[in-house]
């Protein structure tokens, strides 16, 4: 089943392909800006029943070096028949459209990090044929964007700098930097950002401050982020009036039953019960009161005497 995170980490580049050029930089590569994109079939299956699909597939035009592919995949955990994957994925794509293909890999923790970033080859050490080595963007090196006016000059990569260090100690100030930075922007724009961050943060804690912040900071938000929010304030204001019903229902169950034991004890010692002592002890709603008059209705000599220590 695809999580949250995974489409959050590879369609974020479908909604701005030229995220790839800017997030180059922090890997050591220097791609030039696209003037054109064009999202492509991420179907990549053949006529045989193997199906191959890449997460996101784009086709870049640049104004220098002519156009290329760029398969994103999202990559939550290590995987030993990955790099197999990526090498078909690259291979045919190239065969496919005859184009230079690059393969973007996003992750969330470093170890999958440094894994994915290893050469692979799929011959033997002395023909090594084909190696796949992808491109990585994760927590080593994407940058942490603590200050608003830097998250307010690329918005989507500061919501990629969210997602990637989703399960660092720093994600808490880039979170409040990120929101900080869309209240001033347009609603078209900060909408799809606050649900990829959602979708990235998944389940892990930052996630509630990432709801907490889009309640305080983003009101105009209508979606079901906040949805979620109102329905779990409902769900505990409800839960609260439930155990309070129950506790008062428990309460007069208890009491009405201690008065009827109250009563019996005093019937079945022979004693008269006055329509006044009957009446308080069955109108008496205070459990530990009951508790004392069913210890004294034990040993009293008349049924009145019940009440004198109260």
């Amino acid at each position: 089943m695809v999580s949250p995170p995974h489409e959050a980490m590879h369609r974020i580049f479908q909604h701005d392909p030229g995220l790839f050029s800017r997030v180059s930089r922090f890997l050591g590569v220097d791609i030039p800006a696209p003037v054109k994109a064009t999202a492509l079939p991420t179907d990549l299956t053949e006529a045989n029943p193997v199906e191959r699909r890449v997460d996101t597939l784009l086709r870049l035009e640049t104004a220098g070096q002519g156009p290329y592919l760029l398969a994103v995949e999202a990559q939550g955990k290590k995987h030993p028949d990955k790099p197999a994957s990526w090498a078909y994925y690259t291979a045919y794509l190239w065969t496919k459209y005859r184009l230079p293909t690059a393969l973007l890999v996003v992750c969330q923790d470093h170890a999958t990090a440094k894994w994915a970033q290893q050469p692979v080859s799929c011959g033997p050490p002395q023909l090594p044929t084909l190696t796949v080595q992808p491109l990585v963007a994760g927590p080593h090196n994407m940058p942490v964007i603590t200050d608003p006016e830097e998250a307010r000059a690329d918005l989507v990569l500061a919501s990629l700098a969210a997602i990637t260090h989703a399960a660092e100690p720093g994600v808490d100030a880039i979170l409040k930097a990120l929101s900080t930075a869309l209240r001033d922007a347009p609603e078209d724009i900060a909408k799809p950002l606050v649900e990829f961050t959602a979708q990235g943060l998944a389940k892990r804690p930052a996630k509630n401050l990432w709801r907490n912040l889009v309640a305080v900071d983003l009101s105009f938000y209508k979606s079901y982020l906040a949805e979620e929010v109102r329905a779990e304030v409902r769900s505990e204001v409800q839960a609260e009036v439930r155990a309070e019903i129950q506790a008062e229902v428990r309460n007069e169950a208890s009491a009405e039953s201690r008065a009827e034991d109250i009563l019996l004890i005093l019937e079945q010692r022979g004693l008269d019960i006055p329509e006044d002592v009957r009446s308080r002890v069955t109108h008496c709603t205070d459990p530990e009161l009951l508790r004392r008059w069913l210890a004294r209705a034990v040993t009293v000599p008349k049924a009145e005497e019940v009440f004198e220590d109260a």
